[in-house]
């Protein structure tokens, strides 16, 4: 009877013993069956919760893998260069036959700065709007847009702008030219667009924007005072190779000239720059060399007898300052990520366990003063 019995109720001996293949039996983990789980809203609500800081998290962590970490450090530059590269797009409110540019250096050099870039004759309205802001915008890769294609070597796509090292990295390996100067339609040419590339002597210079006659002897050439208008716009001024995707401090800047007689000095300091991905020496590694500055900037009016202009000095720093972008591996990243799910699947479960306890007690306690009510209700005699 009692082996029928059991045959018929299908009962085991021990109901939570391991079955199938002998791997089975080295399963390590608990198991419960399904009639001895209990669905709760409690329990719903904080797996819900649990899901959405994991999510958050992982996106956190994903983000930060994705962004690397940068180390800036500093050293004495031990490279030798004797040229430095300047990158110039400047539009001043005079006409191109009036200006003249020209750098003067520490070693007494003077280049004739006009001869080696473009100036092509613009209106000052197609830069600026209404309220005297820039009005042009940059394209993905940094470059000024003027609405009049871009004279560039590669193919034009989406691009992070200076967020990342590895962007900056990216896209100052590729060659890249100066956008052209927007079409005058009939528009009476008010202005100079001054732009391009030339290799100064690495030392000490001045850089400097005045008018025709005045500044250097020369015999012959003197331009009317009235005609002065020292008002410009700066799209670009950099050190080094050209990379429109990095932002300079006097890239956008507009400043005009309220008087004639009106002079601009920008004061600034060069330091060489290394922007690395990965350190020396590992596969997929790549850097490039350019130059970053500080500026410090003063303007006022200058009476007759002193050159009015756009004066630009600066100064090479002694120091090398190394920017370097490390990212972990892939697996590191995966490990990183389960550690961040399993730490808030822990916090969960023992926050789960202490609520579901909490409300347990109180739950006994508000049955207790309920029981002692109807007791003492119980007990009342008429």
């Amino acid at each position: 009877m009692m082996n029928g019995y059991d045959e018929k109720r299908h009962l085991d001996e021990d109901p939570f013993a391991a079955k199938g293949s002998i791997v089975s039996a080295f399963d390590a983990f608990p198991k419960s069956k399904p009639q001895y789980v209990t669905h709760t809203s409690s329990g719903g609500k904080w797996t819900v919760a649990m899901a959405l800081i994991s999510l958050i998290l992982v996106f956190s962590e994903l983000s930060r893998w994705w962004r690397g970490e940068e180390q800036h450090t500093f050293a004495v530059e031990k490279g030798v260069s004797h040229i430095l590269p300047i990158n110039l797009d400047v539009v001043i409110r005079m006409r191109c036959a009036d200006l003249h540019v020209n750098v003067q250096d520490a070693a007494g050099d003077r280049i004739k700065a006009a001869e080696r870039l473009s100036r092509d004759p613009t209106a000052w309205a197609h830069w600026v709007d209404g309220k005297g802001v820039h009005r042009l915008g940059r394209d993905a890769q940094g470059r000024v847009v003027t609405g009049e294609g871009y004279a560039a070597s590669v193919e034009h796509d989406e691009g992070f702008g200076e967020e990342h090292v590895h962007d900056i990295v990216a896209l100052g390996r590729r060659r890249a030219k100066w956008s052209r100067t927007p079409r005058l339609w009939g528009t009476e040419a008010d202005s100079c667009r001054v732009y391009g590339s030339l290799e100064v002597n690495k030392v000490q210079g001045d850089f400097h924007i005045t008018a025709r006659g005045h500044g250097y002897m020369e015999f012959g050439q003197h331009l009317d005072h009235n005609a002065f208008n020292f008002s410009h716009i700066i799209s670009e001024l950099s050190f080094g190779p050209f990379l429109p995707s990095l932002v300079n401090p006097l890239d956008r800047t507009v400043n005009t000239a309220p008087t004639h007689f009106h002079k601009f000095q920008y004061f600034l300091s060069v330091v060489p720059t290394t922007y690395s991905v990965g350190r020396p020496g590992e596969l997929g590694s790549a850097s490039i060399v350019t130059n970053q500055y500080a500026v410090t900037e003063q303007s006022q009016a200058v009476p007759e007898n002193t050159i009015p202009g756009i004066f630009v000095k600066y100064d090479i720093e002694p120091i090398l300052l190394n920017i370097v972008e490390t990212r972990d591996g892939f697996l590191v990243f995966l490990i990183k990520v389960i550690n961040v799910m399993s730490g808030v699947l822990v916090a969960g479960h023992w926050g789960y366990r202490l609520s579901d306890w909490l409300g347990e007690v109180l739950g006994r306690r508000r049955r207790g003063h309920s029981e002692g009510m109807l007791g003492v209700k119980g007990n009342h005699h008429d």
